[in-house]
């Protein structure tokens, strides 16, 4: 049985290809995008667990942030 770790992350609409292409070449796969509670857009993305440890979506997302944070 297939298990699955899951995130969330803003978009930005200047920058959504971007984002969207940064975790899928991380193995997420984009499941939905809703509006966000504050306005804006969140996008929930899926994986497979036990491809790495236990923590590399929190890692992965912790990454991201700074990238993001930067531009």
């Amino acid at each position: 049985m297939t298990t699955w770790e899951y995130l969330t992350t803003p978009l930005l609409i200047h920058n959504t290809a971007a984002i969207l292409n940064n975790w899928g070449k991380q193995g997420w796969e984009l499941v939905q995008v809703v509006p966000g509670p504050e306005g804006g857009l969140v996008a929930y993305f899926k994986r497979p667990s036990g491809g790495g440890s236990a923590n590399a979506g929190i890692g992965a997302a912790a990454e991201a942030a700074k990238q993001f944070e930067e531009s």
